[in-house]
Formats: C-alpha cells, sequence, structure tokens
C-alpha cells in the first residue's frame, strides 16, 4: 500500500472532522453493530451494512432499511450507477 502524502492526510483530517461526515459514519457503525447483534454479519467476514435508500439520499437508519450483503456487491453498484454521485446542474 502506498504512503499517504502530508497534504493528503491533512484533507482527509478535516473531511473527516466535518460534522456531516461524522453523523453519517455514526450511523453506519451503529448500524453494523445492530447487524452483528441480530447474528447476520461477525467481524471480519468480509461483508458490509448496506442502506437500501443511501443516508445520503434522505435514507433512514432504521432496521428496515438496512441489508447485510458482500462488500463486492456493496461497492460494485458505483459503475453501474455513476449518476448517483456526479453534480446536478
Amino acid at each position: 500500500m502506498p504512503k499517504s502524502s502530508k497534504q493528503e492526510l491533512k484533507t482527509k483530517k478535516a473531511y473527516n472532522a466535518r460534522p456531516d461526515v461524522m453523523k453519517r459514519r455514526v450511523a453506519q457503525n451503529k448500524a453494523r453493530r445492530q447487524a452483528i447483534a441480530a447474528g447476520k454479519a461477525t467481524v471480519g467476514d468480509g461483508t458490509n451494512v448496506d442502506h437500501i435508500k443511501p443516508l445520503k439520499a434522505g435514507g433512514s437508519t432504521k432496521k428496515s432499511n438496512t441489508r447485510v450483503i458482500s462488500e463486492s456487491k456493496n461497492k460494485g453498484w458505483r459503475g453501474r450507477q455513476p449518476g448517483m454521485y456526479t453534480k446536478k446542474k
């Protein structure tokens, strides 16, 4: 793994300190803990807790909006739906 530059680390630190990013990360971690407690996932099993309606799109953190899927499936959809992360005019 390549080393991160000082500027890159500074940028990541500033991004992760933003309140909206922290709030989303807390929600994602909470959903992961709930899935582990329910026995749907285990630590290090290669799965992700996916929000059916993304938090960025106004999705909730309720259990009914989450599902456990493989990491490759969760990260791979971005290539099939590139419009979700483009800036709107």
